[in-house]
């Protein structure tokens, strides 16, 4: 007869073994969801705060947030795969990563403008109206560029854009950052 061991102890045993391991998808699917929920508050606050993203320190802030999560990325990596980690699986880490990063924050910025506040792109057509006066251009340029703009300036337009430019993004930022946060398996460092 076997002695009979406390349920938390037979959880744990049952959690451990029944535990997959951690593959460069797993990472970068979790951190890609961490990613995106980090960049839809990120938006909801310049919104709420009507701070404009696009110039001055509040550009680099989502650049620095991505950066500082694809590091935290490749370290849960790491400290989950017997803390190595290869330049390659750190791109592949940070495409997935971008990859749902991408899809969740672009469909919601999609939702957001579609069905929440259509006059934020009416927002945005008015300040590149202004950064255009600003410059000194003439009406007839102004007219002429924002009819090239507002090819891009859709919903729909948005959603696609969102979608290539945060796997790009994602993928160049990986490319860099793997550089150094790579940590070879002795067997593969020669």
């Amino acid at each position: 007869m076997e002695p009979k061991q406390p349920l938390d102890s037979m959880q744990t045993q049952q959690t451990t073994s029944d535990a997959s391991p951690v593959t460069t998808r797993s990472a970068g699917v979790r951190y890609g969801m961490i990613s995106g929920i980090v960049s839809i508050l990120l938006f909801l606050i310049f919104i709420l705060a009507n701070i404009n993203m696009t110039e001055g320190p509040w550009k680099w802030v989502g650049w620095i947030v991505t950066v500082a999560l694809v590091v935290l990325a490749h370290k849960y990596y790491k400290d989950n795969a017997n803390g190595f980690m290869s330049y390659g699986q750190g791109v592949q880490i940070s495409l997935w990563m971008g990859m749902v990063s991408a899809a969740v924050s672009s469909v919601f910025t999609y939702v957001y403008i579609k069905f929440i506040d259509a006059s934020f792109l009416e927002m945005i057509k008015d300040k590149q109206i202004q950064a255009m006066e600003e410059q000194g251009m003439s009406e007839e340029q102004i007219e002429q560029g924002m009819k090239f703009a507002s090819m891009f300036m859709s919903p729909e337009a948005m959603l696609l854009f969102g979608l290539i430019g945060g796997v790009i993004s994602a993928l160049i930022i990986g490319l860099l950052v793997s550089i150094f946060t790579q940590k070879k398996a002795p067997e593969t460092a020669f």
